[in-house]
C-alpha cells in the first residue's frame, strides 16, 4: 500500500536548512530539517559511491566517515535523500537501495537545492499543474 502523504520541502532563508514539511492523510503533519552541511556530506557521499547501489544505511556511515559519532542524524540523511529522490537526482533500485541518477549527482544536488533556495517558499509550496 503506497504512503499517502502531502510533502513539501522549502529552504529556511535565515539557517539554509533544507525543511521537509509532510501532511499525511491522516495524524498530525510534522516537519524535519536538514542542515546545509548534512546535506552537502550526503550528496559528496552519493557521489562517492558511484554506480553502487545504495542505502541510507550506506550513505549515512559515507558521509560520517564510518565513524558512529560522527555520523549525521536519521532524520537528517532521509530529508535529503527524499528530496534528491523527489528531484530525480537519484533514483530507485531493488528494495531499500537507490542509485544516483548520474554520474555528477553532487552537482546535481546543489543545483536542485539551490533552484529552491531561491524560488522560496511561497513559489516552492505552490500546486504543481
Amino acid at each position: 500500500m503506497p504512503r499517502q502523504l502531502d510533502e513539501s520541502f522549502i529552504v529556511d532563508a535565515a539557517s539554509g536548512a533544507l525543511l521537509r514539511r509532510v501532511v499525511p492523510k491522516r495524524g498530525k503533519p510534522y516537519e524535519h530539517m536538514c542542515t546545509k552541511q548534512t546535506y552537502d556530506d550526503v550528496a559528496y557521499a552519493i557521489e562517492q559511491m558511484g554506480n553502487a547501489a545504495f542505502t541510507m544505511e550506506d550513505i549515512r556511515a559515507k558521509a560520517g566517515g564510518g565513524d558512529e559519532a560522527d555520523m549525521p542524524p536519521w532524520s537528517q540523511v532521509a530529508v535529503a535523500v527524499a528530496f534528491m529522490k523527489e528531484r530525480s537526482c537519484i533514483v530507485p533500485a531493488r528494495e531499500r537501495k537507490h542509485v544516483a541518477a548520474s554520474d555528477f549527482v553532487y552537482e546535481d544536488a546543489l543545483i536542485e537545492y539551490h533552484a529552491l533556495r531561491e524560488k522560496g517558499p511561497e513559489e516552492a509550496t505552490a500546486p504543481s499543474e
